[in-house]
């Protein structure tokens, strides 16, 4: 009986089929990706991160030169000093007039005390009618007096709260250019976004960047998402937060295990990715779903990994 020996490369696609069929999916880990730019245009004066480093939420990571802002700052609040210094004060002016009016009013009441003193004459015929017209007569012109002062009071405070009003209605948009000029002083000092690695650094220390120039890419690697394609009559396999086991080469024919979580599912096809290499694969229609697995450090963006549902 004579031997049949099946080519090399057809073993080996009958092995790769065997090996596959064991997984309902695979596809490739990823990581959702931040690139960190500059929002301001300056020298980088500070900025000491290299690729590999892990850095924490809301580290300061880099810091612009500000100079520029901290001299427009300073102007900006002589501005403001000098705008309170042309305002005016109707303190002295007020006091001033009150004291007439003090004057006045002891004046008044020595009027007062005559006029009863020369009614209480005339009653006793020891004071003249005239006497008496000549005192209310006084009395009249000194509360005249005491009414027009006390306008006179007023209409200067009056003044004065008009004019300062005018000048301090400056004061507002100083005000507003010292907080937009503030804010650019802080965002002269860079703070990163997510607690990650830094995969790739785009710029060195001392180099000059632009408002929107990226710096460096991090990525949050503690937990990777495993991108896998399904077919549509496995979508009544998974559910969103359904536990998946997820397998990654550990030698060459041995597996390591991780428990992974769904934690999206596609709502439209699309055609299976372009890595696939048939063109049959190639012209299938997939759903895109998203696995999330813990990182014990043996992940790699990249990776290849397997599902089983």
């Amino acid at each position: 009986m004579k031997k049949i020996t099946l080519p090399f490369f057809i073993l080996l696609l009958l092995g790769c089929s065997k090996s596959n069929s064991e997984f309902d999916a695979q596809g490739v880990f990823e990581s959702e990706e931040v690139i960190v730019s500059a929002e301001i245009p300056g020298k980088l004066l500070s900025f000491p991160v290299n690729e590999g480093d892990s850095l924490a939420k809301d580290e300061v990571v880099a810091q612009l030169d500000s100079a520029s802002y901290l001299l427009q700052r300073a102007q900006l609040y002589a501005s403001l000093q000098s705008i309170h210094e042309k305002t005016t004060d109707a303190s002295p002016q007020v006091i001033l007039l009150n004291n007439q009016i003090q004057v006045q009013q002891a004046l008044l009441k020595n009027l007062l005390f005559e006029k009863e003193r020369i009614e209480n004459l005339l009653k006793s015929d020891a004071a003249t009618r005239k006497q008496l017209d000549d005192i209310n007569y006084q009395i009249e012109a000194v509360n005249k007096q005491i009414k027009v002062t006390q306008q006179q009071i007023n209409v200067q405070v009056a003044t004065v709260q008009n004019q300062n009003r005018a000048v301090l209605s400056e004061i507002n948009p100083v005000n507003k250019k010292i907080d937009q000029v503030q804010d650019l002083i802080n965002k002269a000092k860079l703070i990163n976004p997510v607690t990650g690695i830094v995969l790739t650094t785009y710029a060195k220390e001392g180099e000059i960047t632009a408002a929107g120039k990226p710096l460096y890419k991090i990525a949050n690697i503690n937990e990777l998402t495993l991108r896998i394609y399904i077919t549509g009559d496995q979508l009544s396999l998974i559910r969103i937060g359904q536990k998946v086991k997820v397998f990654i080469d550990k030698g060459r024919k041995e597996y390591k295990e991780y428990a992974g979580t769904i934690s999206a599912i596609a709502s439209k096809a699309e055609f299976t990715p372009k890595t696939i290499q048939t063109k049959d694969e190639r012209a299938n229609l997939v759903y895109a779903v998203k696995v999330l697995v813990k990182n014990d450090g043996y992940l790699k963006i990249g990776m290849y990994g397997e599902v089983s549902f």
